[in-house]
């Protein structure tokens, strides 16, 4: 007989349970069965035999997928998912629990509740009556066990005492004596013990290369600079950024973790992630440093050195890492950079077309579209797929790649991570954390898990590149003193000799400077400072930010520590999105928005003082229709909120619907900033506009329908005097 299969799903609708909601998909196959000897007589050709010499057998099966649930009821899954055929449920469960759970609480459900077979009352416990049921219970508590060790061993290292993993070794004394999963936790247990205590402080943990006592800070010499070779740095920041990479744990990155982390008492909060920001920002620094350290350079000196780190920028695109690229093209659209009229007409045309395809893998436009598909299409490749339009560039391009390959060793991709931190934001305040009967919605579990998926995909990736430390680079990156903002304003102002600071890049660079990336996301931006500072006040601060920012803007995560700054690059002033549509910049006009939703008035009102956010479209990287930020879809969206006078450049991203009025709004924002809700009355809600233009908000006004579409989705909540 031959057999052939077709398979078709069908919605099942959902199961209600106590304590729990499954959606039901129905499976059904369909077997196709006949007879081979004879076929070809019958009129078929090979096993195919006309319809009515078929006999066609329907099998149907049900595949439960929890939806929603207690802690109990989604810990009792992890045992019964492979019954119902949810495969990927204990790994969903395990990379994201950390937001809803603590490791101790899941452990003791599935220690002391279900793995415990003379207390248990649970169903599937109480009804052992053989020694076979008993075996195929520990085999499924043995199975969760053995996941949760090789996926997340991490998530039992409790110094000093790793009180978790005693009591895992303690069950599988008594329960699985000898076993080798005994032995793995005996192993582990030794190596948490055996370690110190890291801290995790960006590239320092990679290397031993840490400054000795009698060296200091310095400002980068251009001749030491010059002596590396482009591939040496390019290699030497990547083996940074991938030991870096590898560390990073994946739940760390989840919105409801990260975005606690301004908490005081969350100073320590996601240190891997916090590891990755440090050496990006060193990265982003240095480029400044070494190209406005020294002022005596000639302009075509400074010049060379632009084209260094294009060149730099290239080879990190060659070797598929896209955090350093990143974070030198940012520095190259830095404020304190891009204004260098003269140095940049000095940069050659071909390096110039080089550098402007490197800035466009990472536009912003469709949510930074081409980042994504190009991020997803390196990761599956062993090498660097290249493409230039210009000629040139392409066989330099292919010539280097051709050098890789014949070293026979596969790439790995170093992603930008910043990318995946937004979209887990996003999803985190897109969707709820409960639903109705405050069961926990593991729905928002598993869309986050699609996210982290592709974090612990190039992560594995990583393993592939065979790169070794370069001490002397290492220490020379390690010894450069990073420029303020105020600094590198200034330096670029006096190596640019000019004090019009309405200096722009040359007419070729325009397109490249227009540029806008927010980076580092999730919830807190810190907003750029302005191009023309007011004569008289510091160039090119951030409202009294950290003052070990580089030389633009910042983007701190916590403003206790320099850590976690971030150079977020400027849009030129041709940015169509900062051109208000109602006046003329410094006009001193007013103008009013009817309010389509309750029919208040709107004022916009002049603005002193003040900065533009960055621009940029952030979707939710899920298949359904979400809240996103900068745009209304289906009756809500997502705005950002800063404080007025406290860390005023500090965004919270709040979800608003057409239902929300300011009372509402501003208590949520008044919660995510950590000030006392019971305040709304005395706080107003304002729109930024442009920089001189700001929307002020009546008191019940309706934001959805009120608020300017036109403009980012940004607002300052101001006490009111």
């Amino acid at each position: 007989f031959s057999f052939s299969w077709q398979t078709t799903f069908q919605d099942g609708g959902e199961e209600v349970e106590d304590g729990a909601v499954y959606n039901v998909t129905l499976k059904k196959v369909q077997i196709q069965q006949a007879a081979n000897k004879g076929a070809r007589w019958l009129g078929g050709e090979g096993d195919q035999l006309p319809p009515e010499h078929t006999v066609r057998q329907y099998e149907t099966s049900k595949i439960r997928a929890i939806k929603a649930g207690t802690l109990e009821k989604l810990v009792e899954n992890l045992l019964t998912a492979f019954g119902d055929a949810d495969f990927s449920y204990i790994s969903i469960f395990l990379s994201t629990y950390r937001a809803f759970a603590s490791t101790k609480a899941v452990l003791e459900l599935l220690l002391d509740r279900f793995g415990n077979l003379e207390t248990s009352n649970h169903g599937e416990v109480a009804n052992l009556n053989s020694l076979e049921s008993e075996i195929v219970l520990r085999a499924e508590i043995a199975s969760v066990l053995r996941a949760w060790l090789d996926q997340c061993s991490e998530d039992f290292r409790e110094p000093p005492d790793h009180t978790c993993l005693l009591k895992l070794l303690g069950y599988l004394k008594n329960n699985m004596p000898n076993s080798d999963m005994e032995s793995k936790v005996q192993n582990l247990l030794k190596q948490f013990q055996s370690q110190e205590v890291e801290t995790v402080d960006g590239f320092c943990s990679t290397s031993s290369s840490d400054l000795g006592d009698g060296e200091e800070l310095e400002i980068s010499n251009p001749e030491e600079f010059s002596s590396f070779q482009d591939h040496v740095v390019a290699e030497q920041l990547t083996y940074m950024d991938v030991m870096l990479f590898k560390k990073v744990v994946p739940y760390h990155c989840l919105g409801s973790i990260w975005s606690q982390r301004d908490k005081k008492e969350n100073k320590n909060l996601a240190p891997t992630v916090r590891a990755t920001i440090t050496q990006f920002n060193a990265v982003t620094k240095c480029v400044v440093s070494t190209i406005l350290g020294t002022k005596e350079l000639k302009i075509q000196q400074r010049a060379k050195i632009i084209e260094k780190w294009i060149h730099i920028a290239h080879e990190c695109r060659i070797l598929k890492n896209f955090s350093s690229l990143r974070a030198i093209i940012s520095a190259l659209q830095s404020n304190s950079i891009y204004r260098l009229k003269t140095t940049w007409m000095c940069v050659s045309k071909d390096i110039l077309l080089m550098y402007e395809e490197l800035s466009e893998i990472f536009s912003d436009h469709d949510n930074y579209l081409t980042s994504r598909e190009l991020l997803m299409k390196e990761a599956t490749s062993k090498f660097a797929n290249l493409d230039s339009s210009e000629k040139e560039n392409q066989k330099k391009s292919q010539k280097r790649l051709q050098l890789q390959k014949n070293k026979g060793v596969m790439q790995g991709t170093v992603p930008y991570l910043g990318t995946f931190l937004t979209d887990l934001i996003m999803l985190d305040t897109a969707l709820q954390d409960y639903v109705e009967g405050g069961l926990i919605n593991f729905e928002k579990r598993r869309r986050e898990f699609e996210v982290i998926a592709q974090i612990k995909l190039l992560q594995s990736s990583c393993n592939s590149y065979c790169l070794i430390p370069d001490q002397k680079f290492i220490q020379w990156f390690r010894r450069q003193r990073h420029l303020t903002e105020e600094e590198s304003y200034k330096l670029s102002r006096e190596v640019e000799a000019a004090a019009d600071t309405n200096v722009l890049s040359p007419k070729s660079q325009k397109s490249m400077v227009k540029r806008i990336s927010t980076l580092f996301l999730g919830t807190d931006v810190i907003t750029p400072p302005k191009e023309q500072p007011p004569k008289g006040s510091p160039p090119g601060g951030s409202s009294g930010e950290s003052t070990d920012s580089a030389s633009v803007s910042s983007c701190e995560f916590n403003h206790s520590e320099t850590e976690d700054v971030c150079v977020t690059p400027l849009s030129s002033p041709e940015d169509p999105l900062k051109k208000c549509s109602t006046s003329d910049k410094g006009s001193g006009s007013k103008c009013s928005t009817s309010d389509k939703g309750s029919g208040s008035k709107c004022s916009t009102s002049d603005k002193g003082s003040g900065s533009d956010s960055g621009s940029s479209s952030l979707t939710c990287r899920t298949s359904k229709v979400l809240p996103v930020y900068n745009r209304q879809n289906g009756g809500s969206c997502i705005i950002r909120v800063s404080m007025d006078g406290i860390n005023d450049s500090v965004y919270k991203s709040i979800l608003i619907t057409n239902q929300d009025r300011i009372p509402d709004v501003t208590q949520r924002a008044l919660l995510k900033h950590n000030l006392e809700p019971d305040a709304v009355e005395d706080y107003e809600l304002v729109q930024v506009i442009s920089e001189d233009k700001e929307l002020v908000f009546p008191r019940d006004a309706n934001v959805f329908y009120g608020m300017n579409s036109h403009v980012n989705f940004d607002f300052i909540l101001r006490k009111k005097a």
